[in-house]
């Protein structure tokens, strides 16, 4: 069985598709199946053997955003070449369009994944009466795919009431290995000046309007104002609303991108997370919290209702109410037997989420789909 995985986005750069499909890639390199991957190419990148990476260009709204090349010829010959028994399509730009258009052109199986709450990002950056056209698109998208993976129950029923078959819930494993409450989170706190007895609240993820910031900057200025010393707040993470936390929480401590070693010992660092994003598909970033034993503080929705649990592994409070989850920081922060309390559970709960299980179950779909013909509803749809 040969796998190709074509995707818009993949490392150096730091998402949540990223993180996934590189898990992709090294859980078939451990089971010995040959994989190919066709993805951007990114300022000084090297290419790893059977990887095509296709220049790229900046995206001027958002630098870290790269849109590459027109280049069907070429991805057509590395494919061919490789000849896989399924193409895995990751995302839907660019690159994804060319990768189905060649799993269809060669009857090939066609996987594909729907990460991205697109639709609703229209809302938030000033394009609500693009969001049907959105739809549209990747109901096209991904319609032909024998398999559509998506990371929770419920954007599977999104997507199933839309009128697409054969989703399946599959990207949502976290790596416990990796994220672990035992790892030493001590050189963190040292590094960013968190006294004893302090607590650090955290932040983790991409700075951009979808995620809900002004939630989050309100929400800690006002925390801030009642906790005084008693708390260190933290923000990783970098994107076009970084701005935005520079001056309304300027007394922040911002560490930026961080790789996975250092993000899972800033994690161990931390005493609880709070994540107010409304359009989460899954929330890794909550998983991970939680496998480092970090309670989560989450808008109750989208993705991240099905991970946090109110008041067994985190809080959740209602989507843009500041007040709210202020409150839970304070009392998190104050109530410290009911935060270490959350953090036990956050792992228990983390241990159900093991990706190993998930990259099992990943080779068994590779081969059923790798077995089965193409039906002619799939080609037609093309």
């Amino acid at each position: 069985m040969r796998i190709a995985l074509v995707t818009d986005t993949y490392v150096p750069q730091v998402n949540g598709v990223t993180t996934v499909v590189h898990r992709m890639v090294r859980g078939l390199a451990a089971a010995g199946v040959p994989c190919a991957v066709v993805a951007p190419a990114y300022p000084d990148t090297v290419p790893d053997t059977d990887e095509l990476r296709i220049p790229s260009v900046s995206f001027p709204p958002y630098p870290a955003i790269r849109l590459s090349l027109p280049a069907a010829h070429r991805i057509g010959r590395f494919l061919a070449h490789f000849r896989p028994d399924v193409v895995h399509v990751a995302t839907e730009g660019p690159l994804g369009l060319l990768g189905r258009g060649f799993a269809l052109r060669h009857h090939l199986p066609l996987v594909t994944s729907f990460h991205t709450d697109f639709p609703g990002y229209c809302r938030h950056y000033g394009a609500a009466a693009l969001e049907s056209v959105v739809w549209r698109w990747l109901l096209w998208f991904h319609r032909p795919a024998r398999l559509t993976h998506t990371p929770g129950e419920f954007v599977q029923r999104m997507l199933q009431d839309r009128g697409l078959e054969h989703v399946v819930v599959w990207g949502r494993g976290v790596d416990l290995s990796l994220f672990r409450p035992d790892r030493d989170g001590g050189p963190w706190r040292r590094r960013l000046g968190v006294d004893p007895g302090m607590a650090l609240v955290l932040h983790v993820g991409r700075l951009a309007p979808e995620k809900n910031l002004g939630t989050l900057c309100q929400a800690w200025s006002l925390a801030r104002a009642t906790l005084g010393r008693r708390a260190m707040f933290v923000v990783a993470g970098d994107g076009p609303s970084r701005s935005l936390i520079e001056a309304r929480l300027p007394w922040v401590r911002r560490v930026g991108f961080l790789g996975r070693e250092d993000l899972a010992s800033l994690y161990a660092a931390a005493d609880l997370c709070i994540l107010p994003s409304a359009t989460e598909t899954c929330g890794l970033v909550a998983l991970e919290a939680m496998a480092a034993g970090v309670p989560v503080i989450a808008a109750d929705a989208g993705g991240l209702r099905e991970s946090v649990r109110h008041g067994l592994n985190g809080l959740i409070a209602p989507p843009g109410d500041a007040r709210a989850f202020a409150a839970h920081v304070v009392e998190l922060v104050m109530e410290r037997d009911r935060c270490r309390a959350l953090a036990q559970g956050a792992r228990r709960f983390a241990l159900s989420r093991d990706a190993t299980l998930e990259d099992a179950a990943l080779l068994d779909q590779y081969r059923a789909v790798a077995a089965a013909t193409p039906t002619p509803e799939s080609e037609c749809a093309a």
